[in-house]
């Protein structure tokens, strides 16, 4: 049973300027992390990651912020998934710069968090605004940046912007390989226009070898959303396998 809008919180948030770089893969490469219950979502045909560069701002804790633990940056790597056609998200790897952080989303609710070195860097110009995410990885650091021009707007529900910046569910496995479930709500998401890109990012030494192939991939559309508050419901899970 899915939760009723009614649930109190988990976590609230501002998730902010935020930089999407969308691959198509092969399904072979995401099989090993879908959990049970669920399919993988497609966009004219191929399955899709994204790697997703953000602000984590004015974090609260079921109501409460912690001193330190309120402003920080997060790079995840993310897929996308259907259960019975509701469509949600499936976390490959998830990096903060906060061990606490990670650590704690790891022991509570099995979440594949790291913590790494990293910083998330915004310039603001008259016309254009840049959002840059860095983490070092393996002693290097490594950059995804985006410069968007300034005229936001909402992209149509058929859009492929769409298509990767809204999401209800997130979805991913406890230590049973059980599925787990949550919601996450917010308004949907403007877009700003994007002018250029880089992509600087050695993909195995960040997520491992499996995805070295992606060094030399270049993305298929880039994004850069303005974000707004977020609300997350505690984590649900399902003995059966979520969609049976």
């Amino acid at each position: 049973m899915e939760p009723s809008s009614a649930v109190r919180p988990f976590l609230t948030a501002q998730w902010k300027n935020l930089c999407l770089f969308n691959y198509p893969v092969p399904d072979d490469v995401l099989k090993p992390y879908l959990p049970p219950g669920l399919h993988l979502d497609r966009y004219q045909g191929s399955a899709f990651v994204s790697l997703v560069g953000f602000q984590f701002l004015d974090t609260r804790v079921w109501g409460i912020p912690w001193t330190g633990y309120r402003n920080f940056a997060e790079l995840n790597l993310r897929f996308y998934v259907r259960r019975d056609g509701v469509r949600g998200v499936v976390f490959v790897r998830e990096y903060v710069p906060k061990r606490l952080i990670a650590w704690m989303a790891r022991w509570l609710y099995n979440e594949p968090y790291l913590a790494a070195p990293m910083r998330y860097e915004l310039e603001e110009a008259p016309e254009s605004v840049t959002g840059r995410c860095l983490i070092q990885v393996k002693g290097r650091w490594h950059r995804l940046e985006v410069r968007a021009a300034r005229s936001p707007r909402t992209p149509s529900e058929d859009s492929l912007e769409h298509f990767f910046k809204e999401h209800s569910w997130g979805y991913g496995r406890d230590r049973r390989g059980n599925a787990t479930f949550y919601r996450v709500r917010h308004p949907i998401w403007q877009t700003f226009p994007v002018l250029n890109y880089t992509v600087e990012l050695d993909w195995g030494a960040v997520y491992g070898s499996e995805w070295a192939f992606m060094k030399k991939q270049k993305p298929a559309s880039v994004v850069f959303a303005l974000g707004s508050e977020v609300s997350v419901e505690p984590l649900h899970r399902s003995d059966h396998g979520l969609g049976k």
